[in-house]
Parts: C-alpha cells; sequence; structure tokens
C-alpha cells in the first residue's frame, strides 16, 4: 500500500493549501458559489437525474450547480485528487476508490455485505461511519455527504456458456474499474478481472477484448451493454453504492444555512435517486429478455461461500478495524 500512503501525504499537501483559500471564499459569502460535479454516469442515470431534479434547485438561492457527465472533465478514479487539489468542488465517488487512499475503507467493497438498499442508508447513518468520515475530511479534504444506491450489481457477458458457479467464472475476462478492490471483487468471483475505462467498455464487449462486465441493471440499460452482450447472471455479488462528495474547503466556506441546505438537498437527491432504482430493478429483467438476452439467477450461496471466504483470507481483512463486520452487519436492527 505504499502508492496509496504516497498519495495522500501529496493530497494532504494539496487540501491544506486548498483550506487556505476558503478563508478568502468565507470572506466572500454572499457570492453565489460554483458546485462542479464531475461523474463518469450519463445524463439518464438515475443518480445524476435526481441530482439535477432534486439537489439542484435546493441549492440554487445561492450556488450554481454545474453536472459534468461520462467522465468529459476528470476521468474515472481523479475526481478525489481534483477535489484535494482544488480544482472540482463534487463528485460521485465509490468505496472501492476511496480505498485507495484509506485501506479501511475496502470493507465497504466486500462482496455480499451490504444486504439492500435500506442497509446501506443504516450503516451511513451509524455512528460507526463517523471515524471513517472524519479521516477523509482530514487527510484528504473531502466530505461524505450521503450514499447513494447504485444497485444490486450482476455480472453481464457476452459469452454463451451458463455460469452456475465461481467455477464456470474460469477464464472468463472481466471488466472492472481500474482500483485494487474492484480488480480483487472480479477475482474473488472466480473470474481474470482485467481494469478498463467505464467509457471503453461497450467498445470492449464489441470487439472482443473483454468477455463482459458487471453492473447493475440500470447502468447496464443506461449504457446500452446489453446489445453487445448475451447473457446476465444475476449474482447479486455487491449492493453497490456510492458517496455524494464536496470538497470540505468548499463545505467550510458556506454559512450555516447553506451547509444544512445543502445537506437536506443532497439526501433528499440520494432518496429520489434510491427509490427509482430499486424500481428500476424490478422491471429491467424483462426488459432484458425482451431484447434476446438470457437473465438467469445462478448458485448465489456458491458465490457467497467463495466471495466471502476470499475476502477473509485477505490482506484487506487485516486493514478493517476490529469489529466492523459484526457492526455493519448490526446496523438497522
Amino acid at each position: 500500500m505504499s502508492y496509496s500512503f504516497t498519495r495522500r501525504v501529496l493530497l494532504q499537501a494539496g487540501a491544506a493549501a486548498t483550506a487556505l483559500c476558503a478563508l478568502g471564499a468565507a470572506a466572500t459569502a454572499q457570492d453565489r458559489i460554483q458546485l462542479r460535479m464531475s461523474t463518469v454516469a450519463t445524463e439518464s442515470d438515475q443518480r445524476t437525474v435526481a441530482l439535477e431534479e432534486a439537489f439542484g434547485p435546493g441549492v440554487a438561492e445561492f450556488a450554481s450547480y454545474e453536472p459534468h457527465y461520462n467522465g468529459t472533465l476528470f476521468r474515472q478514479a481523479t475526481e478525489l485528487d481534483a477535489i484535494a487539489r482544488g480544482n472540482l468542488e463534487m463528485a460521485i465517488t465509490s468505496a472501492q476508490e476511496l480505498a485507495e487512499f484509506f485501506p479501511e475503507f475496502s470493507v465497504f467493497t466486500a462482496g455480499y455485505l451490504h444486504r439492500d438498499a435500506a442497509h446501506q442508508v443504516a450503516v451511513f447513518n451509524d455512528p460507526l461511519m463517523d471515524p471513517f468520515k472524519q479521516k477523509v475530511e482530514d487527510e484528504l479534504g473531502v466530505k461524505l455527504l450521503t450514499v447513494m444506491y447504485l444497485g444490486r450489481r450482476h455480472v453481464n457477458l457476452r459469452t454463451e456458456e451458463e455460469v452456475q458457479t465461481p467455477e464456470d467464472l474460469a477464464g472468463i475476462t472481466l471488466r472492472m474499474p481500474g482500483t485494487e478492490a474492484w480488480l480483487f471483487l472480479g477475482s474473488a468471483l472466480g473470474a481474470n478481472p482485467v481494469p478498463m475505462a467505464f467509457g471503453e467498455v461497450y467498445t470492449g464487449l464489441q470487439t472482443g477484448a473483454i468477455d463482459g462486465q458487471d453492473n447493475p441493471l440500470p447502468t447496464v440499460r443506461d449504457s446500452r451493454f446489453y446489445e453487445v452482450t448475451k447473457q446476465i447472471v444475476l449474482t447479486s455479488h455487491l449492493v453497490d453504492l456510492n458517496y455524494l462528495a464536496i470538497s470540505k474547503a468548499t463545505w467550510d466556506a458556506m454559512t450555516p444555512e447553506q451547509q444544512e441546505a445543502t445537506q437536506a438537498a443532497a439526501d433528499a437527491a440520494a432518496e429520489v435517486a434510491r427509490n427509482r432504482q430499486l424500481a428500476l430493478e424490478d422491471e429491467l429483467a424483462d426488459f432484458f429478455r425482451a431484447e434476446g438476452l438470457s437473465v438467469y439467477e445462478p448458485d448465489v450461496e456458491a458465490f457467497r461461500t467463495h466471495v466471502q471466504a476470499a475476502y477473509l483470507a485477505s490482506e484487506f481483512a487485516n486493514d478493517w478495524p476490529e469489529g466492523i463486520v459484526d457492526a455493519v452487519n448490526a446496523a438497522g436492527n
């Protein structure tokens, strides 16, 4: 993890410099605040639609919300760097990306950990998250505003052979985002994981550079991956989440009233997106079948046993705070 540590040290300096800029920004608190948001998601993604509908209007009295989609402003996995260096105000980030800076965040990337969307919210709002959030603020200059439900991730393949167990994924080249946590998950599923930027996935599937990818059903629909694949294996291996992140310097430059409005707008947008995403997941299996894909559930228990054993035997578990898995399991009960 020496790379992550070095990266953290460099970014701490950037975050400190950004914090100094906030002193000048506070002096002009009456000016409109620029909130540029960078994401690799599409304009039709339920998260980004909800942010435009609920977050933008919620902060409109004092801020200009400026979303940038499809990685056009900053490419995937560089947004946190940009915020820490004072070059960006907001991003949709992931536990996998945060684990590159803070290894303990890898617990939230583990397969078959979160039970469902409601459990994600309970965990995020539980005191168990406080030290995680505080560390991100103190060492990276990033504030995590809310948790956003991305969906249950499934394996989506261009191959035709039926998959029932992890052994059936042996030799399958599965695209994963290019972080250690993501690549480990792909390996734990039994596949051969390869890193690839999100914007390259469609072409990769189309040309056969990769055999498959994993994402929630709405993402498969929005990015039209179903056009270049033949089956969806409903592994539900990760109840995936994102965090809506904002520059801590930008947050600190806000008045208490502006902070309250920003937090409320973030939570409202997350709730809208969550409900829509859940509804879409219930509908899309039939949509993909109508498009000619085979959509079926494998031996999920075989996958769960294989994935959990891989995590418990890995170096990731060494970085997890003692008792954190039990605390996560107890959240919301």
